[in-house]
């Protein structure tokens, strides 16, 4: 059973960076499959980025932070990472980290296809 703990939120300006981290214990080496995503006061959590190791490396992106965000994994599948560039307030929510099985460019996005999550960290850009 693999366990979540996110850390590396917190207050930043716009345009700012913050790194955010994602450590699992646990069975990891089956962390093949993870994800970012974020809850915005008084919306839904969307999908931010995800990644996928098994037989190669994908990584998906949401189309609102494309560019500035970049998703990573160590090669141990203990930590995840999410690094945070062009920072804006829109970007302020809690970010929660979760595992998957198995996603695709059609369903990486979607809360149901993840199993395990973190309890999150809050990021505010203000």
């Amino acid at each position: 059973h693999v366990q979540l703990v996110e850390s590396g939120g917190g207050s930043v300006q716009p345009g700012g960076s913050l790194r955010l981290s994602c450590a699992a214990s646990g069975r990891t080496y089956t962390n093949w499959c993870m994800g970012w995503f974020r809850q915005a006061p008084g919306k839904e959590r969307e999908g931010v980025a995800a990644i996928y190791t098994r037989r190669g490396i994908r990584t998906y992106y949401s189309d609102s932070v494309n560019g500035g965000f970049t998703i990573s994994q160590d090669s141990a599948k203990t930590t995840l990472y999410l690094a945070m560039s062009s920072l804006r307030p829109e970007d302020t929510g809690v970010y929660y980290c979760a595992l998957c099985h198995q996603i695709d460019v059609d369903s990486w996005y979607e809360d149901y296809e993840y199993g395990t999550w973190g309890q999150g960290t809050q990021v505010t850009v203000s």
